[in-house]
């Protein structure tokens, strides 16, 4: 895999190891976390599959819906939980567990984000859903936030924000500056995001050291266009096959 960069924080060894085989789910500080899935065959499998730039366009759909899905699942136990024991068929207790909050909230980033939405629905069809357009200024290479739509009762709840793609970090810091304006505390924020890379965890976490991240590979790094090593592609492009 080759050398990769390594995330520090004061007082702790490195947030990303070289061969990591479970899921990375520790703090990084005051407060700082991300969970990496494990590296299984499984996984890699699939992100070689949709890394490969000769993939078709169903063959990268396909394989990134099933690391969405996993990644999903993953957000989505990591929200507040609570004991409960329902009775079995058989008259017997189960000691489980039920999510504290009933309502699931998400907010996607589009275009990319609207892909994990999509899983999102398929896996809570009740879901509460809402976006933040925010785009790259082309000359100036900045984010521009454009409009949101939140859905109410947001303010002081959990959410999950959804953008697969963070090389820069400079779209999700200003999507949850907008959640926080809206009264929800980064601390309640679960970003589902499909790649990142250290550089993008170190900006992301001085800013907001209270979020969660829940991401599927943290990639090597970023090369000096600022695209991850060894990357995936414009994500939306590929995804909803509007690459040229």
């Amino acid at each position: 895999m080759g050398a990769r960069l390594r995330l520090h924080c004061e007082g702790c060894g490195p947030l990303v190891s070289n061969h990591s085989t479970e899921t990375l789910d520790r703090p990084t500080g005051a407060g700082r976390q991300v969970h990496e899935l494990a590296r299984t065959d499984a996984l890699l499998t699939l992100h070689a599959a949709a890394r490969d730039a000769d993939a078709t366009h169903l063959e990268f759909v396909l394989t990134t819906q099933r690391i969405m899905r996993l990644l999903l699942e993953d957000a989505l136990g990591r929200l507040q939980h609570t004991d409960s024991t329902p009775t079995t068929p058989i008259g017997a207790p189960f000691p489980g567990r039920r999510r504290v909050q009933q309502e699931t909230f998400a907010v996607s980033v589009p275009r990319a984000g609207d892909a994990l939405e999509a899983e999102l629905r398929a896996i809570v069809p009740d879901a509460r859903l809402g976006k933040i357009l925010i785009q790259r200024d082309p000359d100036r290479k900045v984010p521009v936030f454009h409009w949101s739509k939140l859905p109410d009762g947001l303010a002081g709840s959990e959410v999950l924000l959804l953008d697969p793609m963070m090389a820069t970090a400079g779209t999700v810091k200003m999507a949850v500056s907008v959640l926080a304006a809206a009264g929800v505390r980064p601390a309640d924020i679960i970003l589902v995001n499909f790649l990142t890379c250290p550089e993008a965890l170190e900006r992301l976490f001085d800013e907001y050291p209270e979020i969660r991240v829940v991401t599927s590979f943290i990639d090597e790094g970023l090369t000096e266009q600022a695209f991850m090593r060894p990357g995936i592609g414009d994500f939306g492009d590929r995804y909803y096959g509007t690459y040229r």
